[in-house]
């Protein structure tokens, strides 16, 4: 490869063990750390059990498609290139812009929620002057070179893996009645009232949004594998590992909190606020097992996870804007990289997203925090979609021309049940989320607004570009299947 032509792709540098934590530090931040105690308390400890299980099986399919997707065809362009190659070139156009500001979003999110943990010690300094030394900081790691990023976010996420697995360890000693409580029964809390399903269907959909939400970050991989070192050998390993990981984390972290908190403590919904951290169901089980520091602790540790996420979140959009403009998608001027191979346009157009969460300034920081919350947890799911219509599509065509699917560097599993299952199960949270909006006789406009904003958003931008491009659906005899081969340095 030419000089000239090794300036205009990016770096490929990362390991097997950077794309495990960049996933791992994508998905694990607040979603687990303050929202979890939200899900326990809106669906009791069975329907939030049930509720990031269902999710955590949708997600291991979609992480099949996508290994399937990402070792055939390694690019940090992903879900853009999936679905305009396997789809249509306007579904493909609009969803590699949802992914963009999908994660732009998702950064200015993770700094309204450093305003809120920062006052926990420092209540008295405006909270948007923490959101901007966190900006500076992810800026400035995002801003190295990717093998610099790889190990930031290596440490960043080992960190909080620590934390978890100490959690586990503590949750498990409790219930084995090793450290619980005098006085409390084990289980008890899965009896109580309504529990251990609260609120029936209609709680179990709303949770599942969080628990979605919580999940997002695992599908960076995809993304990540136009860096990686060898992707048809480390994106497999990667994939595995991940799914398994993280399901661990959020299953059993999920039955420890609803087996040893009541769903009804008042401090689970406070602490969904995300307001006080001291709140936090992790930090309430420390306090239980007798740690008086665990505010303090928890305090560090969600916020290493707010940058990692964060971190990661800039890292993802980044390198998406920059494929775009790359393929022509995005102006050309967001496909420049620097002489150590960073898209520096594509992150200084993400970082200024990232500062909408200098919106407190002059909106409630609470409603700011929802607002963000709301579109990022929708255009996740709307990129789930995307990679189960791609993957869906991808296979009927590359068997339509006769190829074999042990010529696949990687295979999923489960076709065609696993992309079907994940397609209808999306379908499902997104129309159901917010569907009692539209009863008891006055429609909650801004509530719907605030729900579904991303949905017209999606589509104005998709049928807006078929429109103008006149571009039709890709048939399966025409679909470009072919592998594309990569360098491994």
């Amino acid at each position: 490869m030419s000089e000239t032509d090794q300036s205009q792709h990016l770096k490929r540098k990362l390991g097997a063990r950077h794309l495990n934590m960049i996933a791992i530090g994508g998905s694990i931040g607040t979603g687990l750390f303050l929202a979890s105690g939200a899900t326990i308390a809106n669906a009791g400890p069975g329907g939030a059990l049930l509720a990031y299980a269902l999710i955590g099986v949708m997600i291991y399919f979609l992480m099949t498609s996508l290994g399937e997707l990402a070792t055939h065809n390694p690019t940090s362009g992903a879900f853009f290139t999936y679905g305009t190659k396997y789809v249509e070139p306007g579904f493909g156009f609009a969803l590699g812009w949802n992914y963009w500001y999908n994660w732009a979003i998702t950064v200015a999110f993770e700094l309204v929620a450093v305003q809120f943990i920062m006052k926990f010690w420092f209540p008295d300094i405006p909270g948007v002057y923490w959101s901007a030394i966190f900006l500076a900081v992810i800026f400035a790691i995002n801003a190295m070179s990717v093998k610099g990023f790889g190990e930031s976010e290596f440490i960043f996420s080992l960190v909080k893996v620590i934390a978890i697995v100490v959690f586990i360890i503590i949750g498990l000693a409790m219930i084995g009645k090793i450290m619980l409580t005098p006085g409390m029964h084990t289980f008890s809390h899965w009896t109580q009232g309504d529990a251990p399903f609260v609120g029936g269907f209609q709680a179990l959909i709303g949770v599942a949004m969080i628990a979605g939400f919580s999940f997002q970050g695992t599908e960076m991989v995809g993304v990540a594998a136009g860096e990686s070192k060898d992707p048809k050998k480390t994106i497999p390993i990667a994939i595995k590992q991940i799914f398994w990981r993280i399901l661990l984390f959020y299953v059993v972290c999920i039955f420890i909190i609803g087996t040893l908190v009541a769903y009804n403590d008042p401090r689970l919904l406070q602490a969904a606020s995300s307001e006080d951290v001291a709140l936090s169901p992790f930090t309430l089980l420390y306090e239980q097992a007798g740690f008086a520091f665990a505010a303090s602790l928890m305090n560090a540790v969600i916020l290493t996870a707010i940058l990692s996420a964060g971190n990661s979140g800039m890292y993802s959009s980044t390198r998406m804007l920059f494929d775009m403009a790359r393929e022509g998608r995005a102006p050309k001027w967001f496909a420049k990289l620097d002489p150590r191979g960073v898209p520096m346009h594509a992150l200084y157009a993400t970082t200024a997203v990232a500062a909408l969460c200098f919106l407190t300034t002059f909106i409630g920081e609470q409603q700011v925090f929802n607002w963000l919350l709301n579109m990022s947890g929708m255009c996740g799911f709307i990129v789930w979609l995307g990679i189960a219509i791609s993957h869906y599509r991808f296979r009927k065509g590359y068997l339509a021309q006769g190829y074999k699917l042990e010529d696949l560097a990687y295979t999923a599993k489960f076709f065609p049940f696993a992309p079907w299952f994940a397609f209808i199960l999306c379908t499902v949270i997104i129309l159901g989320q917010n569907y009692q909006a539209l009863l008891g006789g006055k429609i909650d406009w801004l509530g719907l607004l605030s729900t579904y904003i991303s949905i017209p958003l999606f589509l104005i931008i998709w049928f807006g570009y078929k429109l103008k491009m006149k571009t039709k659906l890709v048939p399966y005899k025409e679909m470009d299947v072919q592998p594309v081969n990569v360098d491994k340095e």
